[in-house]
């Protein structure tokens, strides 16, 4: 069932991923990642530092139980291994509080971080928010961070459906 998307799935995607985004520019690579610390959704806080020597892949999305989201969760969860195997974690990033991230990891079998970003203070740090009728939400936006806290690669409004495999590519890629 992987990486299958649906007609209605594909229509809240885009919405979610629809070019009005209010965050300033997103940090380009090359650049040092921006430090952060926020709660997890077992409410401790989680430093980007915490990382350091890994691949990190952060990656941000809108809304915890939605499709799109729930997909792009799916498929990191699916090849989580995968990540193991490559030295990299998968940090989920929305502006959720940890409690909803807790249920939302329940619900879908999810055995990685998701972090609470409730102000939008990183999403906004990382030029990953939008505007969705009156609501600022985390962009789907990601960020591959090597192990040196150096950003590798950016993707902006990313097809939740292909993401983790293009993801995976790509740090094989830049590993070489």
């Amino acid at each position: 069932m992987k990486k299958r998307l649906t007609v209605f799935a594909f229509a809240l995607m885009s919405l979610a991923t629809a070019p009005f985004a209010v965050a300033a520019d997103m940090p380009q690579p090359g650049s040092p990642a921006p430090a952060f610390s926020l709660p997890n959704q077992d409410g401790r806080d989680t430093a980007l530092s915490d990382f350091t020597g890994k691949w990190v892949v952060l990656y941000f999305y809108p809304k915890d139980f939605t499709t799109g989201c729930s997909l792009e969760a799916h498929n990191f969860q699916e090849d989580l291994a995968e990540y193991e195997k490559r030295n990299a974690v998968i940090l989920g990033v929305s502006m959720d509080s940890p409690e909803s991230h807790k249920s939302f990891c329940a619900k879908e079998g999810l055995n990685f971080l998701l972090l609470a970003d409730k102000d939008g203070r990183v999403s906004t740090l990382y030029g990953s928010t939008l505007s969705v009728m009156g609501n600022v939400l985390s962009a789907r936006n990601t960020f591959l961070i090597g192990p040196d806290g150096v950003i590798r690669k950016t993707y902006k409004n990313v097809n939740p459906a292909t993401h983790s495999d293009e993801l995976l590519a790509d740090i094989d890629a830049l590993k070489n």
